[in-house]
Parts: structure tokens; C-alpha cells; sequence
């Protein structure tokens, strides 16, 4: 492979590992986004960051898929990596600990909400219930508790 041609695979390299840069720190804004709308209970902009963490993710797909072929093409990728790869490395390990913060956010959320719709239907069981006679029951979301 010809200098220049290894020269102009570095450019290109190097520029997509720019481009990955940008793409996680835009993802890193978004669940931050995620947190705030969870926070204020919004359910238009949990729908509009959806799609865009969505859309951001794909983006980072197909410039990693990029990265690969070309750190397949050229021998000495490693050393075009360098700094901007663990700089890259470092904001996606960010953007996992804001994601894993927005789970359990929701997480906690879910289970006061089961624990809420379990105390209005009587239910204390998450699955199922016994009847009078000892027969097992599937979980209802109502129950007659008296009648006229």
C-alpha cells in the first residue's frame, strides 16, 4: 500500500472517530434530555428524545461500521486511534451510566405504579391470587368486593 494512500485512510479514520466523537457527545445531551423530561413527567419529550437517542444510536452504527472497514484497510490503525479512541471510550462509558441512571428512574417508577394499581385492585400478589376455595387465580385489574 502506497504512503499516500495510507496517509488519506488515516485522514478518513481519524475524521470518523471525529465524527463518532460528536455523535456520542450528542447522545450524552439527549439522555440528559431523557432524565429532565422524566423528571418534569413529560410525556411529549420522553417521546421526542426517544426518537432521537434512536436516530443517534443508528448514526454511531453506521460510523462504527465505517471505523471498522477502514481500520480493516489499514495496517497501523492503532496508531491513528490513539488519543480519540479512549477520548471516544471514556463518553460512551458517560453515556452508559446516564442510561443506567434513566433505567432505574423508570425502573422505580414502574414499581410504584404496580404497587399503586395492586392496592386498587386488592391485589397483593403480582401474578396470582387464591380464592376462597383454594383455587389459584390469574391476577385481575378489578374484583367485585360487594354486590346490592
Amino acid at each position: 500500500m502506497s504512503g499516500q494512500l495510507q496517509h488519506e485512510l488515516g485522514n478518513a479514520l481519524s475524521a470518523v472517530i471525529g465524527d463518532m466523537q460528536q455523535a456520542v457527545e450528542q447522545l450524552a445531551q439527549l439522555l440528559e434530555a431523557e432524565r429532565t423530561a422524566l423528571d418534569t413527567n413529560s410525556i411529549e419529550a420522553l417521546d421526542r428524545v426517544g426518537a432521537q437517542k434512536q436516530a443517534k444510536m443508528l448514526q454511531l452504527e453506521q460510523l462504527d461500521a465505517e471505523r471498522q472497514q477502514l481500520s480493516r484497510e489499514l495496517p497501523a490503525s492503532a496508531a491513528v486511534l490513539g488519543s480519540n479512541w479512549t477520548r471516544f471510550v471514556q463518553s460512551l462509558r458517560r453515556c452508559q451510566q446516564l442510561n443506567q441512571c434513566n433505567g432505574s428512574m423508570v425502573n422505580q417508577r414502574l414499581n410504584q405504579v404496580r404497587q399503586a394499581l395492586s392496592i386498587l385492585t386488592g391485589h397483593t400478589g403480582e401474578n396470582s391470587l387464591y380464592g376462597r376455595t383454594g383455587v389459584l387465580h390469574a391476577s385481575q385489574r378489578s374484583q367485585v368486593l360487594a354486590e346490592a
